[in-house]
């Protein structure tokens, strides 16, 4: 494993903020508090037709293959007290050929104090937000490919891969499920020319909600972050709708001057959620959701997920992998997989679950509608996601950078290893 000293001072900050609490763990001999945590990984092997004038260190590149760790966690979790829960997340995304530095730091650092099961508030650097269930994702168990990115529509912008400084209050009453989040974003230090950008001023709360109504059993509230399938194993049907809304968030230029235009992001989000197991042993995995974005006029921006190039790109994706992911206007995101009952391969017992997600979006500022394909099938070995092979293909639009209409389309190949070690 790389450690760098930057990567251990992260660790000893972490500790020295846990320490106060774990202190509190030892005067409570009864409920003997036990820290857990796990490493999970992510390995992609992949191979990607690159859009149109990518540059990889200034030579133009058609195709590529790249290995890469796609994602790093850590999470750690210590029950404190009967009321106090402390939880952490160290990680990083996409280590490649591009930074020979493990890209390591505290993602999550939060505590919560439970008053009942109907009322708990937690305060820190945490995932927690409204919206809707996939942006506040589990990484381990999603079933698709990759996780749908759009619905971290601010991600790297003014959080930190989707994580914000904040507070919130959650619970459940019987069938329903609520979370209420208030995050101060990371500030933006770009200045928008022209076009509609996060906006470059003091940058004001966020608000975010999500609520929603379990019709089967209930789903764990104890994580931010929602599971992507439970296979055979829990039978769950969730309606849910939520909001995000941030005053002046965005500009179309300096937001310090008065002649700046700011907007305000104002989401709203409704999904459902199914897994059900079937009686001859298989299980259903499917996910529906609209999603209406306004960022402000006609904002946009392609996203490439762990891009492998580093500039270049003639067509209005940009370069790489990259393709109009998250912008202002409505989208449709489905998910649907079909998992088998176990069987042996290679002596071996393995679920195997096939899938296909679409995200369909109908952007602003494109003269076309945009839709991307995502087909993968899933090995768990043994029915668990700490044991898993995924091979998946990317089907994305290309847009013409002058006239904004799609003219073809480009694929990326990826093989994916996921491990979890306790």
């Amino acid at each position: 494993m790389i450690c760098t000293r930057n990567v251990k001072g992260k660790f000893v900050i972490a500790l020295a903020l846990l320490f106060p609490f774990l202190l509190l763990s030892q005067d409570n001999k009864e409920e003997k508090p036990k820290i857990n945590w796990n490493i999970t990984s992510q390995i992609w092997l992949r191979y990607s037709d690159l859009n149109e004038g990518s540059t990889i260190q200034g030579e133009p590149t058609s195709e590529f293959f790249d290995i890469s760790i796609r994602r790093l966690r850590i999470p750690v979790s210590c029950q404190v007290t009967p009321k106090i829960y402390m939880y952490a997340i160290f990680g990083g995304n996409n280590f490649n050929f591009k930074n020979k530095d493990l890209p390591l730091e505290i993602l999550d650092l939060y505590a919560e104090y439970t008053f009942n099961k109907y009322f708990e508030v937690g305060v820190g650097k945490s995932g927690w937000q409204g919206l809707n269930r996939w942006n506040i994702r589990s990484s381990k168990t999603l079933m698709g490919l990759d996780s749908p990115l759009f619905t971290l529509n601010s991600v790297e912008k003014n959080d930190d891969i989707g994580r914000l400084f904040g507070a919130w209050i959650k619970g459940q009453a019987g069938k329903w499920d609520y979370r209420v989040a208030f995050n101060r974003p990371f500030f933006v230090t770009a200045i928008p020319s022209g076009e509609v950008n996060f906006a470059n001023n003091k940058p004001r709360v966020k608000t975010s909600a999500y609520v929603k109504y379990q019709i089967f059993e209930n789903e764990s509230n104890k994580s931010a972050y929602q599971t992507g399938t439970y296979i055979q194993n829990k039978k769950v049907f969730n309606i849910g709708a939520g909001f995000q809304f941030q005053s002046d968030a965005m500009s179309d230029g300096d937001a310090r001057l008065e002649t700046t235009t700011l907007y305000d992001i104002s989401h709203f989000a409704a999904d459902s959620f199914l897994n059900l197991p079937l009686s001859n042993g298989d299980a259903i995995t499917a996910y529906l959701g609209y999603y209406d974005y306004d960022f402000g006029k006609d904002y946009i921006r392609n996203v490439g997920a762990n891009n492998p190039t580093s500039g270049g790109g003639t067509d209005f994706n940009g370069s790489g992998v990259a393709f109009p992911m998250i912008g202002t206007g409505t989208t449709w995101y489905s998910q649907f997989g079909y998992a088998f009952k176990q069987t042996k391969i290679f002596n071996y017992a393995v679920v195997i679950q096939p899938n296909i997600a679409i995200q369909h979006s109908d952007w602003d500022k494109l003269a076309d509608k945009m839709t991307v394909y995502d087909l993968t099938i899933n090995f768990l070995v043994n029915g668990s996601h700490d044991n898993k092979l995924s091979l998946g293909y990317q089907h994305r639009p290309i847009f013409d950078a002058d006239n904004l209409r799609q003219k073809n389309y480009k694929g990326m190949a990826v093989m994916q290893y996921q491990i979890s070690l306790k």
